[in-house]
């Protein structure tokens, strides 16, 4: 069994998930260097996948009913996140995005995309809400807590209620950190490409963490796929 064979395996077990949990099932995916960078700079991309692992990234996508980024992956990359080098659904786009910075010439808003759904913040200018909502984005706002960041408990219920069970959240490194620092991830699947950056870290900031307070992967599965490491395992974090 690969890596994408297990994940359809654990997301078909998890059918009762949302109505148990009051939110999907995550799975929090990312790529990066041996020494942990996602990037040689803040705010600018590093193609690190080899072409295998792309393709099982967009497998990945096809599997999952929403893909999560925040707004600094959409200014940076200006993705599609789309399903293009497999067969596969399109999964719904949703960005975290508490100032409403998405510009409006990104991929997502283009015709021939799924139109993102946008999470804010209640401070955020109406007058941005409707110049994306015309370019076809559904925009809601959400209450904010630490650093004015978008709480991502309230945003896992409105994908609940919105029909999403399971999400797929690729990040950048602020989303990773925030969705591990508030406990609301299911499964991990790290990409580990065999380059040295010594640029922007994948979780940098560790205070959002306790002392001794550190998830730990258990039921870990290791592949290699091209030239890459794949680890895929499932986060439990010791009693509070």
């Amino acid at each position: 069994m690969d890596i994408i064979d297990r994940v359809r395996a654990v997301l078909a077990g998890v059918t009762d998930f949302r109505r148990r949990a009051g939110r999907p099932y995550v799975t929090l995916t990312y790529a990066q260097s041996l020494d942990g960078s996602i990037a040689a700079r803040p705010g600018h991309p590093l193609a690190l996948s080899c072409q295998e692992s792309q393709v099982m990234t967009h497998a990945l996508r096809a599997s999952h009913d929403a893909i999560l980024v925040g707004i600094g992956t959409v200014l940076a990359d200006n993705p599609r996140l789309t399903v293009r080098l497999v067969e596969g659904k399109n999964p719904q786009p949703v960005i975290v995005d508490s100032r409403l910075r998405c510009p409006p010439y990104a991929h997502l808003l283009r015709p021939n995309c799924t139109r993102p759904w946008i999470a804010t913040s209640h401070q955020a200018e109406p007058e941005r809400q409707a110049a994306l909502e015309e370019l076809g984005a559904h925009v809601f706002r959400l209450p904010t807590g630490y650093h004015s960041m978008i709480n991502l408990s309230d945003l896992l219920a409105y994908l609940a209620d919105k029909g999403i069970n399971t999400l797929m959240v690729e990040g950048g490194a602020q989303i990773i950190a925030n969705f591990l620092a508030s406990r609301l991830v299911d499964q991990i699947i790290v990409t580990i490409a065999p380059v040295v950056v010594g640029g922007l870290r994948v979780v940098d900031n560790l205070s959002l963490f306790q002392s001794n307070n550190f998830p730990r992967l258990g039921h870990l599965f290791y592949q290699q796929v091209g030239g890459d490491l794949v680890v895929r395992g499932e986060p439990t974090w010791p009693a509070s």
